[in-house]
């Protein structure tokens, strides 16, 4: 079954920043197919299968790395059969992930997600896949080097980063969930707003940039009203606030960061050969009658019910399709495999969750984020973006 299903994503109807050049000799066209294809392959074009081999880790056992409330085994939920299935591309093959393969290519490298908390599933999912979900201490945490340590007050850090000793391997995650920057309009009032920089990146990226090998990008679900109201974020535009009536659309800010952020990466990478840089393409959400606070629910368990095949050749995803193009930035689609997969969200089975709440956007892990990491390493090996 075929989907063409697409997510709250909005094409731009606005001009983007201006591309800034990088040296590549590839035209923008071919570097496009080049985002889109490792040797022939769309990697976001096939079907979802059975396979009993499955999942790479337990659900049970990753407690070091996998929060309580994204570890459905360890919640209510008493059918598991969302664990079982395994990605499959059409018309080619997705080298498969071993642990020592992409230690070894990623060794004496530094792979970074920065986005929101889709974000930080897939950098949990990742730890659980090279742990094996199995405590480990060949780990060690190296958030300080990364400034990635507690504020003071605060309940968490805005990030955390581990190194695996044996191949000096370091992954990483970084809390931006709009990836702009975002600063104090006044430092001496704890109840100041925030300047929301569009234009600007984030100034961990700007800071560390030079120390990552790797890097996926994501952004999307905080961009509502009541998010930036809660945050008491204020859109601002070259250092000042906003004045154009189309960014003042949540969706038109929202492309035209996406668009800035890929193009002040792909500015950077004549200055860092070593990078290979992606844009992760948005999660979709399976929220049925509401919203998650309009009585918006998730109840099917079945596997494939809506569907188990993609055979669209471009994203579902236009905003982060679009902003890729002629860019050395490239996409990791994932949101077209992931509509068919609405079994797999944490739903209401949270042991926490207010009556009648159901989390429809997050994933129950291990579960999808797995296979996003699973494409990711495609891309790595296929393409040998890690240069020795």
């Amino acid at each position: 079954m075929e989907t063409n299903l697409k997510t709250d994503v909005q094409i731009m109807e606005f001009a983007p920043p201006e591309r800034s050049e990088n040296t590549s000799s590839t035209t923008g066209k071919e570097q496009y197919n080049e985002n889109v294809n490792d040797q022939g392959c769309n990697y976001a074009k096939g079907k979802w299968v059975l396979d009993n081999s499955r999942p790479l880790y337990s659900g049970f056992h990753c407690n070091q790395w996998l929060s309580h409330m994204w570890a459905c085994r360890l919640m209510q939920r008493k059918d598991f059969a969302y664990e079982k299935l395994r990605w499959q591309p059409k018309n080619c093959q997705m080298e498969e992930f071993e642990v020592s393969k992409f230690l070894e290519r990623m060794r004496d490298k530094t792979l970074a997600f920065v986005g929101d908390s889709l974000g930080r599933q897939q950098f949990q999912s990742l730890m659980c896949m090279i742990t094996g979900g199995k405590e480990s201490h060949d780990v060690k945490d190296v958030g300080k080097e990364y400034g990635l340590v507690m504020p003071h007050g605060g309940t968490r850090p805005n990030g955390w980063a581990y190194r695996f000793s044996s191949t000096n391997t370091t992954v990483l995650y970084y809390w931006s969930t709009c990836l702009c920057d975002l600063e104090p309009i006044n430092t001496t009032n704890p109840e100041t707003d925030y300047a929301m920089h569009l234009d600007r990146p984030p100034g961990f990226l700007r800071q560390f940039l030079h120390k990552l090998d790797v890097l996926v990008l994501n952004t999307g679900h905080h961009w509502n009203r009541g998010k930036l109201k809660a945050n008491r974020w204020v859109m601002y535009v070259g250092g000042m606030p906003n004045t154009n009536r189309r960014l003042a659309m949540i969706g038109d800010a929202k492309n035209f960061t996406i668009h800035s952020i890929v193009n002040w990466v792909n500015s950077q990478l004549p200055k860092h050969p070593h990078l290979k840089a992606f844009y992760r393409s948005i999660s979709p959400r399976h929220f049925v009658n509401g919203d998650w606070n309009t009585g918006g629910s998730c109840d099917n368990t079945t596997p494939m019910s809506i569907g188990m095949e993609v055979l669209q050749d471009e994203s579902s995803d236009y905003s982060a399709g679009n902003a890729v193009k002629g860019t050395g930035v490239k996409l990791l689609d994932i949101t077209a495999l992931s509509q068919l997969r609405d079994e797999g969200h944490i739903s209401h089975y949270r042991t926490t969750a207010a009556k009648g709440v159901h989390d429809c956007l997050h994933w129950c892990l291990p579960g999808v984020p797995d296979t996003w990491n699973e494409i990711l390493f495609a891309h790595i090996s296929a393409t040998s973006v890690i240069n020795s």
